[in-house]
């Protein structure tokens, strides 16, 4: 068939990308999200492109989309409400959790309660121990008492978490069969179903997450399937997911915690895409929407990948794209506290109300309003006609804040905007010193409706190396679930010394999950799928509490090659710590496998060079650090390789617009990318 799609449903709107395979044209798009109507934006989008493009439904051959209803959820806590059913005496898992705080350096840094409280975590008596063997078998009275007190709680689901449970699921599945015969309107999660590792928390914390957004994504998916068959798209839908893949829908109804980061990851799939093409080496994805701002490590092309990666206040342990994700976003609402301090977020106005200056019944301002209020946005109508940006309107948001606070709305505005940007820079901070990187060797790549806007304002403050707008920021999520390839994860936890003995055991144990992968492709896309297969193991030094991915060799496994394994380790441990030991005993934690389908890639077009000077649409006052500047006002649609502009400068788009503060340039390449970087002082 003719056409590809992406689209990618945010917390505020919905973007369209298809790749006509004939023309290997993109056309893009982007409309108003429907959190109430789930689907109801799919319906617009594709009749519009019906109407607009001669797009016929029946003709898409394929059709991706990422969401960010799954990490919206988590960040709001939002999610239904759970009970954790847990081996007798080991009830505090989640309370435990690794005992850390969120912020060491703050005095006042609380640890964030959990998401099933102590009060609904009910014990079973069952025993399974650490080599997988049965000691005790489930208590079948002990979990009717529990379903009876989860009922009580008025809870929704349930997550069965027991001790030892990657080894065997034995306990885990005894559990989850009486839950279905005695209560099977309680939805229900174990464990070891979802992503069966070593260490009780990590696994129950991830199994959690996946309780907790389990029926909203369920409703979603369905209301979008109901959508797409309206519409008469007959090919079976792909969900991105949080390893950058795409996956099928039942799957993700299953393992809804593997799409929490789905969204997040479209766009860091997208921005890796564009930034390999263009030739950009070293990137930071920052991809700010109504909800959150993701940030995300690109060097040569390729996405970091990690596993513990914090979403809100807790951390996902599944293969995902290394983001940080911050509760702020355009949709950020402001709000003044018991002390009378303004915060930003991490509650967000979403699409229905939205932010006030977009007219759809918002009363309380958010981040937009304040770049509204400020007069760096409404110049021009957003999200390709779907919004009026009513500053008057913006303004008389901030007046009662403003008063509270005893200085001027623009004042107030820009501290608005000034606390989304340090909340942004604490943890993209945190980010760099992680994977030990110096951002004045990165460029950020800004986009989503947002990224734009508040893009430069970050980079500042980071020292970065400069600002990449690409050319349509605001679908570019769209555009990564088109281009995402097809990927799952494979995992099996052996605990072993790394030993001949155990090398023995590799290959056998390498053969059963190429044997799974394999399946799973030709079970969810097809039996003609090209694919390729790549290894990995979690690995330490004997006595070390954590371990490291290290990439192996599939031949080391199938012939047994401890010195090679054991070499790559103390490669990969050199690399990151700056010493390694290779006298020293390793073990063998976690062997993983990754499968990869890769799909067709659209060929990028390069921009026109400049035949005059920039047209200036208008000129307006902008309050911008601190003072009033007189800023022109430029249409992207007019610039062509090889302009140069200086701030403060305003460029409006269909999808969004660019903020450049003072002292910083402009710069247009050749694929229409907008390079903006800091005059030289």
């Amino acid at each position: 068939m003719r056409y590809r799609v992406g689209v990618d449903i945010g917390g505020s709107f919905t973007d369209f990308a298809i790749l006509d395979q004939q023309t290997n044209q993109i056309h893009t798009l982007k409309v108003l999200s429907r959190p109430d109507r789930p689907g109801n934006e799919i319906l617009t989008g594709l009749a519009q492109f019906q109407q607009r493009e001669g797009i016929e439904p029946a003709a898409i051959g394929y059709f991706t989309h990422g969401t960010t209803v799954g990490i919206n959820a988590v960040i709001q806590r939002k999610g239904v409400r759970l009970a954790l059913f847990a081996t007798d005496g080991f009830c505090d898992v989640l309370e435990l959790a690794r005992l850390k705080i969120p912020h060491i350096h703050d005095l006042f840094s609380r640890r964030p309660a959990p998401l099933i409280t102590r009060d609904r975590v009910f014990a079973i008596r069952e025993r399974t121990d650490r080599d997988g063997n049965v000691l005790q078998q489930v208590d079948r009275q002990s979990v009717m008492d529990a379903i009876a007190k989860a009922r009580a709680a008025n809870c929704q689901g349930i997550v069965v978490s027991l001790l030892h449970s990657y080894r065997n699921r034995h306990n885990e599945a005894a559990v989850k069969d009486i839950i279905a015969e005695e209560a099977p309107e309680l939805l229900t999660s174990c464990s070891a179903d979802i992503w069966p590792i070593i260490r009780e928390y990590e696994r129950t914390i991830t199994a959690t997450i996946n309780a907790y957004v389990q029926p909203m994504v369920i409703n979603y998916l369905e209301s979008f399937e109901n959508a797409l068959r309206t519409m008469g798209v007959v090919t079976p839908p792909r969900i991105t997911k949080s390893n950058g893949g795409v996956m099928g829908v039942e799957q993700a109804k299953r393992e809804c915690v593997q799409m929490v980061l789905s969204g997040t990851a479209s766009g860091v799939t997208g921005a890796s895409y564009l930034a390999s093409a263009c030739g950009f080496d070293k990137i930071l994805s920052l991809d700010i929407g109504g909800t959150s701002a993701d940030v995300a490590v690109i060097i040569d092309g390729k996405v970091a990948q990690g596993n513990g990666e914090i979403i809100g206040d807790f951390p996902l342990f599944i293969p995902s794209v290394a983001v940080t994700s911050v509760g702020q976003g355009g949709g950020s609402l402001a709000w003044i506290d018991g002390q009378g301090v303004l915060q930003m977020g991490p509650d967000s106005a979403g699409s229905l109300p939205g932010p006030v200056c977009f007219q759809r019944g918002g009363t309380q301002p958010t981040a937009t309003d304040a770049f509204a209020a400020c007069g760096m946005i409404g110049h021009g109508d957003l999200g390709y006609n779907a919004v009026k940006v009513d500053v008057a309107a913006a303004r008389a948001a901030w007046q009662p804040l403003a008063e509270a606070l005893n200085i001027s709305v623009e004042e107030t505005a820009e501290t608005a905007i000034e606390l989304a940007v340090s909340s942004m820079y604490s943890d993209t901070s945190g980010l760099l010193s992680r994977f030990g990187l110096d951002p004045r060797e990165f460029w950020f790549l800004a986009f989503g409706g947002a990224g734009p806007m508040m893009g430069c304002f970050l980079a500042r403050e980071l020292n970065m190396k400069g600002v990449i707008v690409p050319p349509t920021p605001g679908v570019l999520s769209a555009l990564g679930g088109l281009v995402a390839d097809i990927r799952n994860d494979f995992i099996r936890t052996l605990y072993s010394d790394l030993t001949a003995q155990l090398a023995d055991k590799l290959a056998t144990e390498a053969d059963a999950l190429s044997q799974r992968a394999r399946h799973w492709l030709a079970e969810e896309h097809g039996n003609d799928m090209p694919y390729s297969l790549q290894f990995s193991a979690d690995m330490r030094y004997r006595g070390q509490s954590f371990e490291i991915e290290v990439p192996l060799a599939a031949e080391w496994l199938t012939q047994a090659n401890v010195t090679a394994l054991h070499d790559a380790f103390d490669r990969q441990h050199q690399q990151l710590f700056g010493h390694c030991d290779g006298a020293a005993p390793v073990q063998l934690i976690n062997l993983r496998l990754v499968i990869t389908s890769p799909t067709p890639k659209p060929a990028l077009s390069r921009l026109s060079p400049a035949a005059a000077a920039v047209e200036t649409v208008s000129q307006v006052q902008a309050w911008i650090d601190g003072a009033f500047h007189q800023v022109d006002v430029v249409l992207r649609s007019t610039l062509r390789a090889g302009h140069q502009l200086n701030g403060p400068v305003i460029i409006a788009q269909d999808d969004c617009t660019t903020c450049v503060p003072p002292q910083m340039t402009v710069n247009v390449d050749d694929f229409g990318n907008l390079l903006i970087t800091a005059l030289e002082s």
